[in-house]
């Protein structure tokens, strides 16, 4: 039996069971959750899932013009269109021009942060319905970039002995050309003032990060990385922080003394949904020990 000094509460799978349109036999599949099934080297995030986690937050987040959203890991821009989706209904009386509604939520309101060049045109993509935010077909025109809000400038390893000091890489095997993704991280490795090349303050930062790097050790040895990506959104000081991560910190884990001692002494940790199946979360995934999400409220 699990134990931990805070508040633990279990989602039944039901919650984040697909929810396919299906009337009179039309089968209208949301397309991120096709890809949420399909087999990867990512675990991608089902809209199911990422709802799960924003009806956490309280909803009149959703109702306000002046609240800043994060996802500081976006891999497709799942939790980002969601997010819009909400704001949009949730201003509608405050802002009745459905344009000026959209424009205003993806100008001021919803940012993310991809982790790989791919990733960052499939959140696009999602967010914007074009992988360039100032494309012909985007769903605003009031960008001046490709980027818009959902950022992605690739970062190299800053070494030392052998490993990156601010993610633990190992240099053998990230140290890479060009042409080769380096998977360092941008909300790890640079500041936000760096990456949105002004100083910004978050009210709600949501996500799903990256597990785990390959760290050189023997027989496919990897270190998890995800605690990175929560320590750093504590530093950003958010009102509500909310990822999904392995539940592996519970007892164990590379590394991760440090990490489990913050999180349980921590007393802002309002939530914690665990599951012991990683499927329940991530169907046709196995993640040893399963996986948890929680909601942190400063």
């Amino acid at each position: 039996m699990r134990k931990a000094s805070m508040s633990l509460c279990v989602l039944t799978s039901h919650c984040i069971t697909p929810n396919f349109t299906d009337t009179k036999n039309n089968y209208s599949p949301d397309i991120l959750n096709c890809l949420a099934n399909l087999s990867s080297d990512e675990v991608f995030t089902s809209p199911e899932l990422a709802n799960c986690m924003l009806d956490l937050l309280p909803q009149e987040l959703f109702r306000s013009p002046k609240t800043r959203f994060l996802d500081p890991c976006s891999k497709r821009g799942v939790f980002l269109r969601e997010i819009a989706k909400r704001l949009l209904a949730g201003l509608e009386e405050q802002i009745p021009d459905l344009q000026q509604r959209i424009d205003h939520i993806m100008t001021q309101q919803v940012f993310g942060i991809a982790c790989t060049d791919l990733t960052a045109e499939m959140s696009r993509r999602t967010l914007y319905c074009t992988k360039q935010a100032n494309g012909e077909y985007s769903v605003t025109a009031a960008f001046g970039d490709i980027q818009g809000n959902l950022r992605y400038d690739r970062c190299q390893h800053t070494w030392e002995n052998g490993k990156c000091k601010y993610c633990g890489a190992n240099r053998a095997q990230y140290d890479r050309v060009e042409t080769i993704e380096t998977y360092a991280y941008p909300f790890i490795h640079k500041s936000i003032k760096e990456i949105f090349h002004k100083d910004m303050q978050f009210d709600v930062i949501i996500g799903n990060p990256p597990y785990q790097l390959d760290d050189g050790g023997a027989q496919a040895s990897a270190s998890p990385i995800y605690q990175l990506f929560v320590q750093q959104s504590l530093r950003l000081k958010p009102r509500y922080l909310s990822m999904i991560i392995p539940a592996r910190w519970y007892g164990g884990g590379k590394g991760l003394d440090d990490f489990r001692l913050q999180m349980i002494e921590d007393k802002h940790i309002r939530l914690l949904h665990d599951f012991l199946n990683a499927a329940d979360c991530f169907p046709g995934v196995e993640i040893k020990g399963g996986v948890c999400f929680f909601l942190w409220d400063r």
